[in-house]
């Protein structure tokens, strides 16, 4: 899903007073249990291409409770967390609440969403293990995954093909051989793959390919991992990719990356898997070849599995200033549960748990995103996080690294030490 998820962050004074109200014991569905009326919000990616799978939920609610009001209010990514911080200070919070999977952590560690109890839910126990990981927050669960999407190696099929590769690869190593052909046939001011050096979600399956971590707990307390050996492994490998195939300016970031794939200056881009077609779509293809020549293909790692990818994605939460929790837990329920999950898949999406993941890789359209997806990470779910994305300390990293600034050992290290000071820190 062509959108960025924006990170939750400066909420703190905002959420003295919801943290005050919160119930560590409670469940957030015991609370409202005969409420008559339910605000949900939801972002525009629901009212603009899935509107019948919310008017379902809502029928399923309302046959359940007749006569209950449901009242839906949309909002667009960038000003959504504004006008929650705003309504989440006073005492008319809505019921749901769609939060970005990246946005859920600050907003659990200053107590504003209510407690779930995940046997309510269908389908909790099979969760890919990156989203559940988002909605989970000092061993209890504050939300519900939605849906997921997840990143796959993209190329152009003309140009390996006249390099003499015809077939997608399967290993690391089939994969660099075929990026060696098209560097060398397209010359050193041609990225065979453009890979942005500040993008720390490519640069993070790296390193967790290699089994290393952005940080460890260890006895409730979270330390930076970066400097291990299996972390450094990852970093250099990172950093080979960029030296051997990144031709492009090296202090950018992914944000435009599919304008340049579309500009026809790159073989191969590791990316969302919207960002290929969306390179491919008329009013980007600026060289006219690349529609109906570019493919999607799962990126094969260095440790010989396939590469583990970053999830991204969508969670339902249940305010804890909602008077109507329970009623809010059956919606989301009907909302993602297994009709809304088969109607989400259909419109392109990647479901929220294991199950249905699986029928998606007999299906040719869908094997790819879907096979991609079984392996994947998520960030440090640490009460500092938010503050450590917030001062970009990754990306600074990994432009040191990728510039040549600074050694992989020297950046690690650093990274570690400005990590380490506020990823404890609430």
């Amino acid at each position: 899903m062509k959108r960025k998820l924006i990170a939750a962050i400066g909420i703190a004074g905002m959420m003295v007073s919801i943290a005050a109200c919160g119930d560590d014991s409670g469940s957030g569905d015991s609370k409202g249990t005969d409420a008559k009326e339910l605000t949900v919000w939801l972002t525009v990616d629901a009212q603009n291409n899935w509107p019948e799978l919310v008017k379902a939920a809502d029928a399923a609610v309302q046959k359940a409770h007749p006569g209950v009001k449901i009242n839906h209010e949309y909002y667009g990514w960038p000003d959504k967390n504004a006008k929650l911080d705003a309504v989440l200070a006073t005492d008319k919070a809505p019921d749901v609440v769609e939060m970005g999977n990246t946005e859920m952590l600050g907003y659990m560690v200053k107590g504003a969403f209510a407690p779930l109890d995940t046997a309510k839910f269908d389908n909790s126990s099979a969760w890919l293990d990156g989203l559940k990981a988002s909605v989970t927050y000092d061993g209890k669960t504050y939300g519900v995954p939605y849906y997921a999407g997840g990143r796959v190696a993209n190329w152009r099929k003309d140009l390996f093909a006249s390099a003499g590769v015809k077939t997608t690869p399967k290993t690391y190593t089939e994969l660099t051989a075929a990026l060696d052909k098209v560097q060398k046939k397209e010359g050193d001011k041609f990225s065979a793959w453009y890979q942005p050096s500040r993008d720390w979600y490519a640069a993070m399956s790296f390193v967790y390919d290699a089994g290393g971590s952005i940080a460890k707990e260890d006895g409730g307390q979270w330390k930076a991992n970066l400097s291990s050996a299996e972390s450094i492994k990852g970093l250099n490998e990172f950093k080979n990719v960029l030296d051997t195939y990144m031709h492009g300016d090296k202090t950018k970031d992914e944000s435009d990356r599919y304008i340049v794939y579309g500009q026809g200056k790159s073989g191969m881009i590791f990316a969302p898997a919207w960002e290929g077609a969306t390179a491919a779509a008329k009013e980007n293809d600026k060289t006219g070849k690349l529609a109906n020549n570019v493919e999607n293909f799962v990126m094969p790692g260095p440790s010989g599995k396939n590469l583990p990818v970053f999830l991204g994605g969508s969670d339902l939460a249940v305010p804890v200033k909602s008077d109507a929790q329970a009623l809010a837990a059956e919606w989301i329920n009907a909302f993602t549960g297994p009709s809304g999950q088969k109607g989400l898949i259909a419109k392109g999406n990647l479901p929220n748990n294991k199950t249905d993941l699986a029928t998606l890789k007999s299906d040719p359209a869908t094997a790819v995103p879907a096979t991609a997806a079984e392996s994947n990470w998520f960030v440090p779910m640490a009460p500092g996080w938010g503050q450590v994305e917030k001062a970009q300390v990754l990306q600074t990293m990994l432009q040191s690294i990728g510039t040549g600034k600074k050694t992989v050992e020297a950046a690690a290290k650093e990274a570690d030490a400005a990590i380490d000071k506020v990823i404890n820190t609430k």
